[in-house]
């Protein structure tokens, strides 16, 4: 190896471990600012899918089963706890929902937390009105898009997003029908 050959390894490590130590002190810097933001969004959608509550249900969090419940209060009472579900099964990947769930097994809300669909089409999902079209389905009831034989409404050209919602939501009411059992033990 000549002289030459030498010097740019040595620079380039240099380079490499001076970029190495300034993204390490902007991480360090700002990991709190973002994890707070991010604390601040999520609460941002428990406001959306529980009922009224005062107290802190990220902070109050309870596991079942590898998930978290993030439980609703008001006054010390126990209204509803929210819990995330996710279907693979979306146009465009991966369709995470945040829904809310009373304690007889209602949805009490859904908020969409994640997803790739369309602009303009599949990423209708996240409007009011489709979303609040969930409230108050139980497990028992048919959630499926009306093409389907459900009650949910598809828009046009879009079926397999709102599809993917109901199967998240199903799976969701599923889980928290045996989370419920398990917490009022």
């Amino acid at each position: 190896m000549n002289r030459n050959s030498v010097m740019m390894v040595v620079v380039l490590t240099v380079i490499a471990g001076i970029s190495a130590l300034i993204l390490a002190f902007v991480f360090d810097f700002t990991k709190d600012r973002i994890a707070e933001e991010y604390r601040k969004d999520f609460l941002k959608g428990l406001i959306v899918v529980l009922p009224d509550f005062d107290n802190e249900p990220d902070k109050e969090a309870v596991e079942v089963d590898g998930r978290m419940l993030y439980p609703a209060k008001k006054d010390g009472k126990l209204l509803a706890y929210a819990v995330q579900s996710v279907s693979p099964k979306g146009y465009s990947g991966d369709i995470v929902v945040l829904m809310g769930v009373d304690l007889e097994g209602r949805v009490t809300g859904i908020e969409i937390l994640k997803h790739a669909e369309t602009p303009g089409l599949g990423n209708k999902i996240e409007t009011p009105h489709f979303r609040d079209s969930f409230k108050g389905l139980t497990k028992d009831d048919n959630i499926a898009v009306k093409k389907d034989g459900g009650n949910i409404e598809q828009f046009s050209g879009a079926t397999i997003s709102p599809r993917a919602v109901c199967e998240a939501v199903t799976s969701g009411l599923a889980f928290m029908d045996k989370a419920l059992a398990e917490v009022n033990k």
